[in-house]
């Protein structure tokens, strides 16, 4: 866990950091003061400050989120007394629209860049690999919602809603974000409509750290732990379970389910070893396991890598970019559409549980990007208190050349402050109920 909370902490510094960059230097382009420049919040006191010219940089020591104070902008600090004296050329009040306009967009500008560059990056340095739908040779194994759904082990995936998939790890997404009704599927050569309920697409959500469906693999030992009963009992690289207890279990889910089905027993288990069949009786641990690694997927089902040359990589980070702002915009529906899909909401523990538990340079630059293009859309929302509120003024002024109320913003800011500390506390909560209950 702390290797995660790390990786979290980094990303949403570097996030940050930016992000107010974004706003700081339009702001002193056009020769707005910037009062303060602040990683974290700082109420009370500061890990850290320094001033130089007019601006004070430093970390607080709450980490929600990070500011620049510009002078004379109805902002988080709500600094009334400021805006009570009359306006000075350099505060942000007195800057043209436009200028104002450029300021506040900036944040949300480098988001967007920035997300598209880290993909740009990610896919130059390790382009692409997955697992191509068609590839599944062996079909799927099913979770027990997806048996309830209709679907059966060994079914190969057509396409969804009859258009196909092109990527076995994209189909889940696809169902849940397009709030699909049917999904094709060869069953014993002939092609089957399984049909999708929102109930489904509900459980879906619920259960969406379990995966519904995985390519089916055959079961083959990549290694032994040293000490546990496979080890003590003779397993080798190589050997292939193909029947528990004279059940057939040709595949790895099947073998699973076998262990997990019969913890405390011995279990008689055939083994193929270069093509001798051999016979052995091992104890199965109380959590349904024996004490071995399966092959990994790429020794049975052939994978595609994608490699991107520099040039290359920034059309492709580009289209990974937009990907991603239409699925986050997706999901925005499903949590208003599907039953009960906003109690899957999460806060900093379920974003920091997305990263890898070892440090993954790839993962944790592929997270961040996708992070950075989250916060985008997040803030361009016209929310008071977030920079989409503050466009959505400042569009009403350019459209209608008249200046807000002062007055009214004053009173949105504090509404839109109380909404996302709702919010906030909304979704840690839920974070917290489900580490003390689940």
């Amino acid at each position: 866990m702390f290797v995660q909370v790390a990786q979290f902490i980094l990303s949403l510094s570097i996030l940050i950091v930016l992000h107010e960059l974004g706003h700081f230097i339009p702001a002193r382009i056009f020769k707005t003061r910037v009062e303060k420049f602040y990683l974290f919040f700082d109420p009370y006191f500061s890990l850290f400050k320094i001033k130089k010219g007019d601006t004070e940089y430093g970390i607080g020591w709450l980490p929600l989120g990070g500011y620049v104070k510009i002078s004379g902008m109805i902002d988080e600090s709500m600094d009334k007394e400021q805006m009570k004296l009359p306006p000075q050329d350099w505060e942000f009040r007195s800057k043209p629209a436009w200028q104002r306009l450029i300021i506040m967009i900036g944040g949300v500008t480098v988001n967007v860049i920035l997300g598209v560059l880290i993909y740009a990056m990610v896919l130059f340095a390790w382009g692409e690999e997955y697992l191509p739908t068609e590839n599944a040779k062996y079909g799927i194994a099913c979770d027990s919602l997806a048996l309830k759904m209709g679907l059966k082990d060994g079914d190969k995936i057509l396409s969804v809603e009859n258009k196909p998939v092109k990527s076995f790890g994209r189909i889940v997404g696809e169902v849940v974000l397009g709030q699909v009704k049917t999904i094709q599927v060869e069953r014993d050569g002939q092609k089957i409509d399984i049909n999708v309920s929102d109930d489904n697409i509900s459980e879906m959500i619920k259960k969406s750290k379990s995966p519904l469906i995985s390519p089916r693999i055959p079961c083959v030992v990549d290694s032994v732990a040293p000490g546990l009963a496979a080890d003590k009992v003779g397993f080798k690289k190589g050997d292939q379970i193909i029947s528990i207890n004279n059940k057939p279990t040709a595949f790895f889910n099947e073998v699973t389910a076998a262990f997990k089905a019969n913890p405390y027993t011995v279990a008689n288990i055939e083994v193929l070893r270069n093509n001798d069949t051999v016979l052995m009786r091992t104890p199965v641990n109380g959590e349904g396991t024996i004490g071995f690694i399966t092959a990994p997927i790429n020794k049975f089902l052939a994978l595609d890598t994608i490699n991107y040359s520099f040039l290359e990589a920034f059309p492709a980070g580009i289209s990974k970019a937009k990907k991603t702002f239409v699925d986050y915009i997706k999901q925005f529906s499903v949590i208003f559409t599907v039953k009960d899909a906003h109690k899957q909401l999460g806060g900093f523990g379920t974003i920091a549980s997305a990263y890898s538990k070892q440090w993954d340079w790839e993962n944790f630059w592929g997270f961040t990007a996708f992070l950075s293009i989250a916060l985008a859309i997040m803030n361009i929302l016209p929310i008071p208190a977030l920079d989409g509120g503050h466009v959505m003024f400042l569009l009403y002024e350019v459209i209608t050349r008249r200046k807000p109320n002062e007055k009214l913003m004053e009173y949105a800011q504090y509404a839109g402050m109380f909404l996302l500390l709702a919010l906030l506390l909304y979704s840690n909560g839920l974070d917290l109920v489900r580490a003390i209950f689940e």
